[in-house]
């Protein structure tokens, strides 16, 4: 019972992460509707920049914040010079742009911090908590309550403010946005920043399980199928997926053979696309012309 649950407790802390990231796709594509591939690089470069603040000697909070506000202006900047000038090109185009981007990512991360792994040794990370003889990782109690405060800080913003409402109403419907004022291409910067600080704060709070090296970005694809399996459209559903996913992985990985681990979520997000096209959470949308 005690591996269950801490194998659990692992599954739901690699959860959150996939959920933060599957959080970035699904905003930038019920607003724009692009796929974001590059989603994962974001992450891994939020990481890098955490790690350089930290090696700077700021102390963790300053490192969090300054984090957070360099990846907002480079997903603002992103969307501003370059991805607005494919909104409304073919599928294709946007998929070649994105997966692009995720390579020029990897290899200047790679040129300016080296290739080498490198450790992100984060306050408190280290150790273990035993509750009544179950042995949990700080590290995974850490990232578990930095996304739980990350969670509530973005229903903050989408559900009381006004800035985060106008983002709301530019993802439902563009047209209907623009006819009552809200500046749309606006919005989408706004988007892509807010998607890219959450990727680099993911970042952050999977460093001390993840090693930071350019290639850490690879889990993005986990996080797209967690996206998937909670229904491309719903950011419930990108939380809910991201959890699911990371349980189901880590419970393959503990109780299956070698393999089955890094195979469990792409097949539980075949299974659902098979069952509802949708996902578990996703909602048909219908457009009048």
């Amino acid at each position: 019972m005690f591996s269950f649950l801490q194998t659990a407790v692992s599954g739901l802390s690699l959860g959150c992460v996939y959920a933060l990231i599957a959080l970035g796709f699904v905003l930038i594509y019920k607003a724009t509707e692009m796929v974001n591939f590059a989603q994962g690089e974001l992450m891994m470069l939020g990481a890098y920049v955490g790690l350089t603040f930290f090696s700077a000697g700021f102390g963790i909070v300053a490192t969090i914040i300054g984090t957070a506000v360099f990846m907002f202006a480079a997903g603002y900047l992103l969307d501003k010079c370059l991805l607005r000038r494919v909104l409304g090109e073919p599928q294709f185009v946007v998929v070649t742009l994105t997966i692009g981007l995720s390579l020029v990512l990897r290899g200047a991360a790679g040129t300016v911090w080296g290739a080498e792994a490198r450790n992100f040794n984060i306050p408190f990370a280290t150790g273990t908590e035993n509750w009544f003889g179950l042995m949990v990782a700080r590290k995974h109690l850490l990232i578990i309550a930095a996304a739980t405060v990350l969670f509530t800080l973005l229903y903050y913003l989408f559900a009381k403010t006004r800035i985060g409402i106008a983002m709301q109403g530019t993802s439902q419907n563009q047209l209907a946005a623009n006819y009552v004022g809200i500046p749309v291409k606006r919005m989408f910067s706004l988007i892509w920043g807010v998607s890219a600080a959450v990727a680099g704060l993911a970042g952050i709070s999977v460093a001390p399980v993840l090693l930071v090296d350019p290639n850490m970005g690879a889990v993005g694809m986990n996080a797209f199928a967690a996206a998937v399996v909670g229904g491309f459209g719903s950011l419930p559903g990108a939380v809910a997926g991201g959890l699911i996913i990371g349980l189901v992985q880590q419970m393959a990985a503990f109780y299956l053979p070698q393999g089955w681990g890094d195979a469990a979520p792409y097949l539980l997000m075949l299974a659902v696309l098979v069952i509802s096209k949708e996902g578990l959470f996703g909602r048909v949308g219908q457009k009048k012309v």
